[in-house]
């Protein structure tokens, strides 16, 4: 089986994660997941996409909702209501355990890497999960209003006003004290036998991983050596499955379709892959120089994320 590393989002790079993780050998899956979303709440670190992530992976999530845990409960976040914290954001009761035995272990100062690893072990998890970064890196979005924290934007306005501008505060800005790429994602990168880009928003999913100082120049040295780099498109017939990517490639001036996201990706992939409801669109794709697979890539169950999981893997192998 080959070592695959995976970039992965929320939802829709959890679905794909999942799938890959059912086709390869317990173990030889890495994703390096988006810490971009992270956001205190009640004193609390919340990792929003490494937390969707790993409860997918655990077997463990709310597949209706989307996010959280499957059976949660809201007792917590009631009291909290009652003594007047803002719970825009919402924390399960089982969630917020996860929050509390982070945070603390944050604070004894230990690796955030460290903590990812031995959680998703206590749950079983044999993939390893590595988050982008240990340093914090925040994703900012600017407004009509401002800029804003990208969880007060998505969760607390609902995606409302339109995103001008994306920065990554501690990645791109901040030289002195930026994050840098851990050596548990340098040394999976430098392993790996294939590298994919799940379906996440390339905007604020896949972007801040990308500024991680050392992280896109380790994808270029695996491509040198002959490492297939395959991207999964996360818009489908001009829309995005799951989430606010294809607003914002329109507030941003981009292109609202799945060439639209493979011009983001231009020197940075091998082949992408699109629906079969876009292969009108493969000939321009193979035009910026990427292949183009043509193949059903909306993941409904785990047989389809299986089955989409074999064709990247094809398509890195091939």
């Amino acid at each position: 089986m080959p070592r695959v590393v995976a970039l992965a989002g929320g939802v829709g790079g959890a679905k794909l994660a999942l799938g890959l993780q059912l086709v390869l050998a317990p173990g030889d899956l890495a994703v390096v997941v988006n810490t971009g979303d992270d956001q205190e709440f009640h004193g609390l670190l919340v990792c929003p996409d490494h937390d969707t992530v790993l409860y997918t992976l655990a077997g463990l999530a709310d597949r209706e909702r989307g996010w959280g845990l499957a059976g949660e409960t809201w007792a917590a976040a009631g009291q909290l209501a009652r003594l007047g914290e803002p719970t825009w954001f919402q924390l399960g009761d089982r969630d917020l355990a996860l929050h509390v035995h982070r945070t603390r272990r944050l604070r004894d100062g230990e690796r955030l890497t460290t903590i990812a690893l031995d959680v998703a072990a206590r749950l079983g998890v044999a993939t390893r999960i590595l988050p982008m970064s240990d340093a914090p890196v925040r994703t900012r979005v600017r407004t009509a209003d401002g800029w804003l924290a990208f969880q007060d934007w998505f969760v607390r306005l609902r995606q409302e006003p339109a995103v001008l501008e994306v920065a990554f505060d501690g990645a791109e800005r901040a030289p002195s004290g930026r994050a840098q790429m851990t050596p548990e994602v340098q040394a999976a990168l430098a392993g790996a036998d294939a590298i994919v880009i799940c379906p996440s928003n390339p905007l604020v999913s896949i972007a801040p991983i990308l500024a991680v100082p050392g992280i896109r120049d380790a994808i270029a040295d695996a491509r040198r050596r002959g490492i297939r780099v395959v991207a999964v498109s996360p818009i489908v017939a001009g829309r995005a499955l799951k989430g606010p990517a294809d607003r914002m490639l329109a507030a941003l001036g981009e292109e609202v379709s799945a060439l639209g996201v493979a011009r983001r990706y231009i020197g940075l992939i091998d082949a992408f892959v699109i629906d079969e409801a876009d292969a009108a669109l493969a000939p321009a794709v193979e035009r910026l120089g990427i292949r183009a697979v043509v193949a059903p890539s909306v993941m409904t169950d785990d047989a389809s994320r299986a089955a989409l999981a074999r064709i990247v893997l094809d398509a890195c192998l091939a």
